[in-house]
């Protein structure tokens, strides 16, 4: 008989999670003010509400941790994350930073000015939340198949051309700094971007003499559908893949906490020298010295050696199939998902799970509560909270996906914990008719809202 796929490693550290009672976590969501970020990790019993700093790393990532070098400057562990760094991506210059949104700090305001367009594919929040913050604006450029998500297509995370060019054409040279592409697109649902898209980028980017830059926290899950599902990749190495895609961009910045597998680090990647040495002022401001920009040795050895286990085949088919073992069991008891499955996470397409529940009351936001409630199960929303308000307007932006995101830990979970997650969701679907009401917000923060956001029930 055929073998069955089984997990790339075996488990040598366990700890205990607590289960709680249905009305325990009524009142525990009740005190969080129904922001899902607000409740202790100790009181959810799957946490899937993000795969950010959350995985468990490797008996050789412990043991790397252990020959940290600690000097302030010249330290040997910025030397080993360094090769790591050049042999993976190819960027021969790099600054350390403590995770991704610091590399997008430090980035933009050596970039981005005020009055500043940023096109890309659904820039995700930390991104357009710095991009904002600098009085600029994010275009998004995604395909329009990213946006049904019963569609089956291979790479909706790709940038349309026709409305990346309108972009460039309808605004001067001197008014977009940078063209942003996210590897994988997580706005979108985790969806991979294609070779073939990166390099028709590049060549118009080239022709408005543009750079472009890569948002890379999952690039190494983007490499492995490529290799299934871009034909002319289907033969390469992952690690091949990977350098092919960067050879695409100028620059790179990654939250190391995604596809590294650490749980705290990230970098900016630059091919030219000019460019390096304009941003280390900004790293030395808001980060630390150009050696360790806001890590610790130990921190670095664990995330060199994270690069290297986060780009072997073996591990990311572990991983990435977990993904789709949940989805597939959820779209087999028709709730409804984005399809094809992410990389990271599954996102289930709130506005079709809860039809009946007017936009203007957080709609996803409303299912991951009730989910909570259900079985003690955390997502995120990735929706209208986050999609915070017009800087302009200030009015709501109601976002074309209204997703649930239920991202999962790498190499955290068992299979018998994504059964249990999908006949909690199952359950909340049973009983989607009954949940008429969704929420409201009492308070909240003039950008990132969804952090610290309060709601309440609408009455």
């Amino acid at each position: 008989m055929e073998l069955p796929f089984a997990e790339s490693y075996k488990i040598k550290v366990v700890e205990t999670i607590k289960r709680t009672t249905r009305e325990e976590r009524i009142q525990k969501i009740k005190e969080a003010h129904y922001n899902l970020f607000n409740l202790r990790s100790e009181d959810v019993f799957v946490d899937l509400l993000t795969d950010s700093g959350t995985g468990a790393m490797s008996d050789k990532q412990w043991s790397a941790m252990m020959l940290g070098d600690e000097s302030y400057a010249g330290a040997s562990s910025y030397y080993k994350l360094k090769e790591a760094i050049q042999e993976i991506t190819g960027f021969e210059y790099f600054l350390p930073t403590h995770q991704g949104r610091a590399a997008e700090n430090v980035l933009f305001s050596t970039m981005i000015k005020a009055g500043d367009i940023v096109p890309g594919n659904s820039h995700f929040d930390t991104t357009k939340g710095h991009i904002e913050f600098r009085k600029a604006h994010a275009v998004d450029c995604t395909i329009n198949e990213a946006f049904h998500t019963e569609l089956d297509h291979p790479f909706k995370g790709n940038i349309d051309l026709n409305k990346l060019e309108d972009v460039l054409k309808k605004y001067p040279r001197e008014r977009i700094p940078l063209i942003m592409v996210t590897i994988t697109c997580n706005s979108s649902g985790g969806q991979p971007v294609s070779i073939e898209n990166m390099q028709a980028v590049k060549k118009l980017a080239e022709k408005y003499g543009i750079p472009v830059f890569f948002d890379s926290a999952r690039f190494a899950e983007n490499a492995y559908f490529i290799k299934l599902r871009e034909e002319a990749y289907k033969n390469w190495s992952i690690r091949d893949i990977v350098r092919k895609m960067f050879s695409y961009a100028d620059g790179m910045t990654m939250s190391s906490k995604k596809d590294a597998i650490v749980n705290m680090g990230g970098f900016i990647g630059f091919r030219e020298r000019e460019l390096f040495e304009k941003a280390t002022l900004y790293n030395i401001m808001f980060e630390g010295f150009i050696n360790y920009g806001g890590m610790s040795g130990r921190d670095m050895n664990a995330l060199a050696q994270g690069l290297y286990e986060g780009t072997e085949f073996d591990y990311l088919e572990t991983r990435i199939k977990q993904v789709a073992y949940l989805g597939q069991q959820l779209r087999d008891y028709g709730i409804p998902t984005q399809y094809p499955f992410g990389g990271h996470a599954v996102f289930i397409d709130a506005k079709r799970f809860l039809p009946n529940l007017p936009k203007e009351q957080f709609i996803a936001q409303t299912l991951g509560v009730e989910i909570y409630i259900e079985g003690g199960v955390r997502g995120v929303e990735i929706g209208t909270l986050l999609a915070d308000r017009d800087p302009d307007t200030r009015e709501n932006r109601y976002p074309e996906l209204e997703l649930l995101r239920l991202a999962i830990p790498r190499r955290v979970y068992t299979n018998n914990h994504m059964d249990y997650v999908a006949a909690t969701v199952k359950n909340v679907f049973d009983r989607r008719n009954e949940i008429t009401k969704g929420l409201k917000i009492i308070k909240e923060a003039p950008i990132l809202r969804h952090f610290t956001v309060t709601l309440e029930r609408m009455e």
